[in-house]
């Protein structure tokens, strides 16, 4: 009884050193993106921070080409005000009628989707002019990004209120 208890344990312990010592492909693969190249989530979470910001950067400026020229052609966006959806010619023309004096982006998080789909999620607390009847609104705002033609663009917006 004592030998196969041996015996036992030293099969055991032989599939164990053999199962650490190989290589996990899952783990590697994750690593690698399909061109063979390591990729950097940091990377990418980077130049779409980078994006939401100009993308904010461009709304506080009313800046109509700026902000365009970050939107895919198909963008859609919801937003917290219970008009539907608005496609991009309709998010440009509200640029007019924008009264965003500061905002502040936090809990910025990004995953991709595919090589060349990301979803992002942030938090907003956008601030209006000191006559404004609101100051302060605050929104959770999650967004898909598509990598067209080499470039990043917003394909679709969603924002809900944060109460």
């Amino acid at each position: 009884m004592r030998k196969c208890r041996r015996g036992a344990g030293l099969v055991l312990l032989l599939a164990s050193l053999n199962f650490a010592q190989q290589p996990s492909n899952h783990s590697k693969a994750a690593q690698r993106s399909p061109s063979g190249q390591p990729s950097a989530p940091s990377d990418l979470q980077h130049v779409l921070e980078s994006k939401v910001k100009a993308e904010w950067e461009a709304l506080k400026a009313r800046n109509k080409k700026a902000y365009g020229d970050l939107l895919a052609d198909d963008y859609v966006a919801v937003e917290d005000d219970g008009n539907g959806e608005r496609n991009k010619i309709q998010e440009i023309a509200e640029l007019d009628h924008s009264n965003i004096f500061n905002y502040s982006i936090s809990v910025f998080n990004s995953f991709s989707l595919a090589p060349d789909a990301a979803f992002v999620r942030y938090e907003i607390t956008m601030e209006f002019p000191p006559k404004a009847a609101f100051r302060y609104k605050r929104v959770y705002v999650t967004e898909i990004w598509l990598k067209r033609e080499g470039q990043w663009k917003a394909r679709h917006y969603q924002e809900t209120r944060v109460r």
